[in-house]
C-alpha cells in the first residue's frame, strides 16, 4: 500500500502455519500419481512461494509456525515458532494465541496450500482486518475448508473444537466466528493444493512461482 513513494506498513501480524516438507508426512494426498519424494518437493515450493508472499507483505510482523526445526531456510524477517497442541483445530488456536501474546496486533494466519496467494492479495486481507466495523476475515476455500482466518483481537475459543479438513470446516469456523458475535468480511476464494487435479490448476494460477517450477520439474501430473 503506497502512497506516493511512501509504503505504509500495515498493523497486522501475518502467520504462516506449515510442516516441514518431510517425504511421507506432507501431502500424502499427492501420492499417487506423485512419489512421497516428489510431493515433498512441491510442498517446500509452495511454502517457499507462501513465505516470499508474507516477505513482500507490508506488515508490521511476520510468523512462520512450524511443527519442527526447518528444512528450508526462513527468510530474514520472519520469526521462527513452533507449533504446539496436538488436532490442527487446537494448533491453529494456539498459534493465534501466542502471537497475541508476542505482540498485540491483529493476527492473519494462512497455510502452506495456496502458493498462487500473491502479497496483494495478504495486503488486501490485511486491510480488509483493519476496516471499520470488521472484527474477523475469513478466507473460503474451494473444497468447503478455508485458507485464511483473522481476528482483530485475540478470543479464546475461536477455532479450537472446530472440525478440520472436511467440506463443511469453512461454514462451521465462519458459524463459530459468528456466533461469538464477530463481524465477519469474506475474502476471496482459493483453491488449496490437495490433490493432483488442484496441482495442476494452481500451477496454472501461478506460472512463475517456484510451485509451477516444480511441477514441471516432476512431469506435471506427476511421473516420479
Amino acid at each position: 500500500m503506497s502512497v506516493g513513494s511512501a509504503t505504509i506498513t500495515l498493523g497486522v501480524q501475518v502467520l504462516v502455519m506449515a510442516k516441514n516438507p518431510v517425504p511421507g508426512r506432507v501431502k500424502t494426498r499427492l501420492t499417487p500419481p506423485y512419489s512421497p519424494a516428489a510431493a515433498a518437493d512441491l510442498a517446500g515450493a509452495a511454502l517457499l512461494d507462501t513465505l516470499a508472499a508474507v516477505s513482500a507483505t507490508p506488515v508490521r510482523r511476520r510468523l512462520l509456525v512450524l511443527d519442527d526445526e526447518p528444512t528450508l531456510p526462513v527468510p530474514d524477517g520472519i520469526e521462527l515458532v513452533r507449533q504446539r497442541g496436538g488436532p490442527l483445530d487446537e494448533r491453529l488456536e494456539n498459534a493465534l494465541a501466542d502471537a497475541w501474546a508476542g505482540a498485540d496486533l491483529p493476527m492473519l494466519l494462512v497455510g502452506m496450500d495456496t502458493p498462487q496467494v500473491t502479497a496483494a492479495d495478504l495486503a488486501h486481507a490485511a486491510r480488509q482486518l483493519l476496516a471499520p466495523g470488521i472484527d474477523a476475515v475469513l478466507g473460503p476455500a474451494v473444497d468447503g475448508g478455508f485458507w485464511a482466518i483473522g481476528l482483530r483481537r485475540w478470543k479464546p475459543g475461536l477455532v479450537a473444537g472446530v472440525a478440520m479438513s472436511r467440506a463443511g470446516t469453512g461454514a462451521e469456523q465462519l458459524s463459530r466466528l459468528r456466533t461469538a458475535g464477530l463481524r465477519v468480511d469474506l475474502l476471496p476464494v482459493q483453491l488449496d493444493v490437495d490433490t493432483a487435479d488442484d496441482v495442476v490448476l494452481v500451477a496454472r494460477a501461478a506460472p512463475g512461482s517456484r510451485f509451477a517450477a516444480m511441477v514441471h520439474r516432476h512431469g506435471g501430473r506427476g511421473d516420479t
